[in-house]
């Protein structure tokens, strides 16, 4: 393996365990621990991974960008995609969340005569070629980190519609703190499309799960559908079940 494949591995590794200790990374990647040291330094200095005593850990003092995000677990993305499309049926009404796993949803609908409200700014602009998508965007302000509308603007007008299954994103779902998200802009927005809703359908790969992020936007028992990539341990199951929350993995 290359310097460089090495370097984005470890990145998503320490991604998913939010903490991990050198030790730990020398096992996974099978080399020296001074090669592990110096990748990890170029992680470190690119601002990317903080330094913890025996470890490194990932530095939530910035919101990591769309784009980076965007290519995180991305086959577990597109798995939930595919399941979260079976629920998608020609005349619905549907929200689509800002984030990159619900941009995943896309590929799997295009040919779908659907009615979208989003705004999720990717979603829109990969759903220009399909005139049977019908779009429509929720406005605001554009915010760059997220790739989003947000403001009271898209609030006033996400009240206004009747929609009959969202399709929602999260940073991080627990039992406790329920449904979270980094980003506060987009906070009001997700909690009014919870209360819209008909049917909330929630996609989140298994990285998610046990993360929580600065504001919670539903609890847990308001989400109809749970769309995750593997399936969640028994304190989610149970949690499912007494709550009547299906879930759905492959």
């Amino acid at each position: 393996m290359i310097k460089s494949q090495r370097i984005n591995q470890i990145k998503e590794y320490v991604f998913e365990h939010e903490s991990v200790s050198l030790e730990e990374l020398v096992a996974h990647f099978g080399v020296s621990k001074n090669t592990i040291r110096r990748d990890v330094r170029t992680l470190v200095d690119s601002g990317i991974l903080n330094k913890v005593y025996g470890g490194v850990s990932v530095n939530h003092s910035t919101l990591v960008g769309f784009n980076e995000r965007k290519d995180r677990n991305l086959t577990k993305k597109q798995k939930i995609g595919q399941l979260a499309a079976h629920f998608v049926e020609d005349g619905d009404v549907i929200f689509v969340d800002s984030g990159t796993t619900t941009l995943e949803l896309l590929p799997y609908i295009c040919e779908r005569q659907v009615t979208i409200v989003t705004n999720n700014f990717d979603f829109i602009h990969g759903a220009k070629p399909y005139a049977n998508l019908t779009i429509f965007s929720t406005g605001g302000m554009f915010e760059r980190r997220t790739d989003s509308f947000v403001g009271f603007q898209s609030i006033e007008l996400l009240s206004k519609y009747n929609i009959n299954k969202a399709f929602l994103a999260s940073t991080g779902i627990s039992i406790t703190n329920g449904v979270t998200n980094s980003s506060p802009l987009e906070t009001d927005i997700k909690s009014t499309v919870v209360k819209k809703s008909s049917n909330v359908l929630l996609m989140v790969d298994d990285s998610k799960f046990d993360k929580y992020a600065l504001t919670t936007y539903c609890a847990l028992s308001d989400i109809d559908y749970l769309i995750t990539n593997s399936e969640p341990g028994e304190e989610y199951r149970q949690y499912a079940g007494q709550h009547g929350i299906r879930i759905v993995t492959p």
